[in-house]
């Protein structure tokens, strides 16, 4: 049973998505929901759960077009922080104008995508520019994929945020190509990893269960647990049948028995990495 918190925690959400059905969505697109998941909605999953703040996160359906995605921020500033999607091209007011309004990062999504050379001279020009700007870039790729793109982002004094696990396969468990190579790299560079989003590692539930049970220690020993953050990926897309947000919250908490690291991971790492004031 997880422990009970102080009473004056304030949990972060991490990584969450808003959006409406009739947006106009991108070209190539994987996913079109069939639903809408407001600010409303996800503020008041914040509220049911006694979360004070939540990252919201660029969908991939949605493009760079990140309106939607700044007005929520705008709406609501004191409690929110967002991470976009853009082109690489973007010229560099739009991103400072993206920060003003609490934007803290920049999402490379390659999931489905055909892997471009992100060591070439105009990606490593977009990740110097990121990393001056004091963005972060929010990397979506299975973890067999992830030490070319690590190498390639880090080398640039990129601060680089892992999406759901490394996106592992929980059945291979943690010699699996890339998982080993990944915390090398992490240990090396700025490498942050959201411990999120078990329903999207492949396997049976108690596969995932377990491999999260031996990777988040190796992941605290490697990169520390002050890099390693929660994050309920709600509304779930694809998945939206399977979890909800509150059961997301007591999968996390039940996975980490003490309650310093709980504060840690739900709350102090994602203060520190989207400059969330808790006083």
């Amino acid at each position: 049973m997880p422990q009970i918190l102080p009473a004056n925690f304030h949990g972060i959400d991490g990584h969450a998505h808003v959006f409406e059905r009739d947006l106009q969505l991108a070209e190539g697109r994987r996913y079109a929901p069939t639903y809408d998941a407001t600010l409303t909605d996800y503020l008041a999953q914040l509220d049911s759960c006694g979360l004070s703040h939540g990252v919201l996160v660029q969908p991939s359906f949605l493009g760079t077009d990140n309106r939607y995605l700044l007005a929520a921020l705008t709406a609501a500033p004191e409690r929110l922080r967002g991470v976009v999607v853009v082109d690489r091209e973007v010229a560099t007011s739009t991103l400072e104008h993206m920060a003003a309004a609490g934007v803290k990062g920049v999402r490379l999504n390659l999931m489905g995508q055909a892997m471009d050379d992100f060591a070439s001279r105009e990606w490593q020009a977009f990740f110097s520019r990121l990393a001056e700007l004091g963005l972060h870039v929010e990397l979506h790729r299975q973890v067999e994929d992830l030490p070319g793109v690590l190498q390639s982002l880090l080398r640039t004094g990129c601060q680089v945020v892992i999406d759901h696990f490394g996106r592992a396969d929980a059945r291979l468990g943690l010699e699996q190509p890339g998982f080993a190579r990944m915390l090398e790299l992490g240990r090396e560079g700025d490498v942050w990893v959201k411990v999120s989003a078990l329903y999207r590692l492949g396997g049976s539930a108690a596969e995932q269960h377990q491999f999260a049970q031996q990777a988040l220690p190796a992941l605290c020993e490697t990169l520390g647990a002050e890099r390693l953050l929660w994050g309920s990926d709600w509304p779930h897309t694809q998945h939206e049948q399977q979890t909800s947000f509150g059961e997301q919250w007591q999968t996390i908490r039940g996975l980490i028995s003490d309650t310093r690291l709980q504060t840690q991971l739900l709350r102090d790492s994602a203060a520190t990495l989207f400059g969330i004031n808790l006083s």
